[in-house]
């Protein structure tokens, strides 16, 4: 009896690892469907300013937390008289990008900086993969010296 009980403790060992790796092994999707479906539950969302009416240079807010694994809408605005960068290239590559949507336009895939003209908005669904601590700035010459940086940290 003992070696039939471990010979099945044995074979569920080996269906945990292979199910671990096959998770882990996953690409965005797959994982998001493998964990009750993700992409159906509500982003929890987020609001972004890219400077202000003032045209300070800045984001409002300059430090944004994630949690791994939850659905986000970052809602970026621009309500500046210039144009701004939200820019956090690491961040973007420890993400699964959905899309990011602005006007009547969707874009689909690895996504790294967005530009916003003045009194733009625009919208970027996505669920965080890799935990860290990221960096965010806008790379128009002048604005990151100015101020314009911030933290991204993804827990």
């Amino acid at each position: 009896m003992t070696k039939i009980f471990l010979k099945v403790l044995q074979l569920i060992c080996v269906v945990l690892v292979l199910l671990s790796f096959t998770i882990l092994t996953a690409t965005p999707t797959e994982a998001a469907s493998l964990s009750g479906d993700l992409l159906k539950q509500p982003p929890t969302e987020i609001t972004v300013s890219l400077g202000n009416s003032a045209n300070e240079l800045k984001y409002e807010p300059n430090h944004l937390e994630f949690l791994a694994g939850k659905r986000y809408k970052l809602k970026l605005i621009n309500p500046s008289n210039q144009k701004h960068y939200f820019t956090a290239k690491d961040f973007a590559d420890g993400i699964w990008t959905q899309k990011v949507e602005a006007g009547k336009v969707e874009v689909k895939g690895a996504i790294h900086e967005v530009e916003l003209k003045p009194g733009a908005e625009a919208e970027w669904v996505f669920v965080p993969i890799k935990p860290g601590k990221y960096g965010l700035r806008c790379p128009i010459a002048g604005h990151t010296e100015a101020g314009m940086t911030g933290d991204i940290v993804i827990q």
